[in-house]
């Protein structure tokens, strides 16, 4: 009973310091000094603005560069890596810095905020990822500066800083200009340093870990590499890597000959912007070329890459890589009448399956309504409410022009949708770990259905 109460406490502790820094975000964003111009940003937009940025989705009412002063861009910057990083994430690694022990409480927090199987180096692993983040990061915003320091000056540095975190935190935010990056479309250096954030950020920490520890022992003895990884990290890898080359062979051949996107670019510009589309619709945000001058074929691969995003124990949304593999790979045992679901010669639970199936169906709940509910409040074009709706379950960021011209319902639809796209995968796996510590011994009986 003890632990039970322990693990409903931690799910209420962290879906509500979710709502706890959104709300202490939009009242910051709604005070004056905030605004550009001095005046008060009404309430709804400082709260959407808030929500977009703790849920790292990137979907925004006005402009962030020119409606908020620097102050309020500090304060969305915050609200980016808190909500990157999560808001237990952050208070722990504040604790490690003040040399403040981490109790048991403190320690499901962490296990249950970042997913995991164990309680087993958790303070550790909290260090490695604050660490870890803050040096990509910070060799994201020197890269960046090469470009932005001899274009904007001094003012550079500043907005190099906030486009890394916000590119590693698969947040999808800028402060350069109103059309996010379309301007940098053709920029190689903008293009590669983005790209490799968001991978970086989306791609799991635990990944990274796994990914170390194999380098480091290849210098000690002869290994090979793929063969060593864990499965997690073979899943996510490869997954990661045939949805972002995919996606963007797909794109590349629906765009080639689009005037409103790249029939005018070199081919060599062109797989460049189709690599950066199929990185970015992964959660990101970004855009260097306008969402809604898409074909509709591309708009409709983009929504498939939205809606599985990133990996899992990172920084993006959506259902996550990991969980559509073990769907392909469970619906492929079932077509093949295989009694087990195997991806890499390793047998997976019937409770990672099960779980796959049910982060798939909530994320499809949460969009589905959103999309009925926007549908009802705006006369906008069909594929555009579900792009955004998907972009907002998901946490992407991505528009077809659509967010900036949402009524205040609207508005409030797509901030509950953000919030729960963000959090409703946590309280789930949470909820799973609960059921699988306190299996019921009395079962009801079985009964066959009919079943497709």
């Amino acid at each position: 009973m003890r632990k039970q109460r322990s693990n409903i406490s931690t799910t209420h502790i962290i879906l509500l310091s979710f709502l706890i820094a959104i709300l202490i975000g939009a009242l910051l964003l709604s005070l004056p000094v905030s605004s550009a111009d001095g005046k008060p940003i009404p309430f709804t937009d400082a709260l959407f603005t808030a929500t977009t940025s703790t849920c790292v989705t990137g979907l925004v009412v006005t402009p962030t560069v020119s409606s908020w002063s620097v102050f309020g861009q500090v304060v969305i910057l915050i609200l980016i890596q808190v909500g990157g990083l999560g808001v237990i994430t952050i208070m722990s690694g504040l604790m490690i810095l003040l040399n403040k022990k981490i109790g048991i409480v403190d320690r499901l927090l962490l296990q249950d905020a970042f997913n995991l199987n164990s309680l087993s180096g958790l303070v550790r692993f909290v260090k490695k990822v604050v660490m870890g983040t803050l040096i990509i990061e910070g060799v994201g915003a020197l890269l960046y500066m090469t470009v932005f320091i001899p274009e904007f000056g001094a003012k550079g540095i500043w907005i190099s800083v906030f486009n890394s975190v916000s590119a590693f935190c698969n947040a999808g935010i800028d402060i350069i200009a109103e059309n996010s990056l379309c301007d940098y479309a053709l920029n190689p250096v903008i293009n590669i340093v983005t790209c490799a954030l968001i991978i970086l950020g989306g791609i799991g920490f635990i990944v990274w870990w796994d990914v170390l520890r194999v380098l480091k022992k290849a210098g000690t003895k002869k290994v090979k590499f793929f063969r060593d990884l864990t499965l997690h990290s073979k899943i996510a890898i490869c997954a990661t890597l045939i949805l972002i080359f995919a996606g963007a062979a797909l794109i590349f051949a629906f765009e080639y000959n689009n005037p409103q996107t790249m029939k005018d670019c070199t081919v060599w510009q062109k797989i460049g912007v189709s690599i950066f589309q199929s990185v970015t619709t992964r959660t990101a945000g970004f855009a260097t070329v306008p969402q809604e001058n898409l074909t509709n074929a591309s708009s409709v691969v983009c929504l498939l890459l939205m809606f599985i995003g990133g990996s899992p124990v990172g920084t993006a949304g959506g259902i996550k890589t990991v969980t559509f593999a073990v769907l392909i790979a469970s619906a492929f045992a079932s077509i093949c009448n295989k009694e087990d679901t195997e991806v890499f010669g390793r047998r997976l639970t019937k409770q990672a399956v099960s779980k796959a199936v049910a982060v798939t169906c909530m994320s499809f709940i949460i969009m589905f309504a959103s999309t009925v509910l926007l549908s009802a409040v705006t006369d906008a074009d069909a594929l555009d409410i579900i792009y955004e709706t998907v972009s907002a379950t998901a946490t992407v960021g991505l528009t077809r022009n659509l967010t900036a011209s949402l009524n205040n319902v609207g508005k409030l639809i797509i901030i509950v949708t953000m919030y729960l796209g963000r959090v409703g995968p946590i309280s789930l796996a949470v909820a799973f770990k609960r059921n699988k510590d306190n299996q019921n011994i009395v079962r009801n009986p079985t009964q066959e259905i009919s079943v497709g």
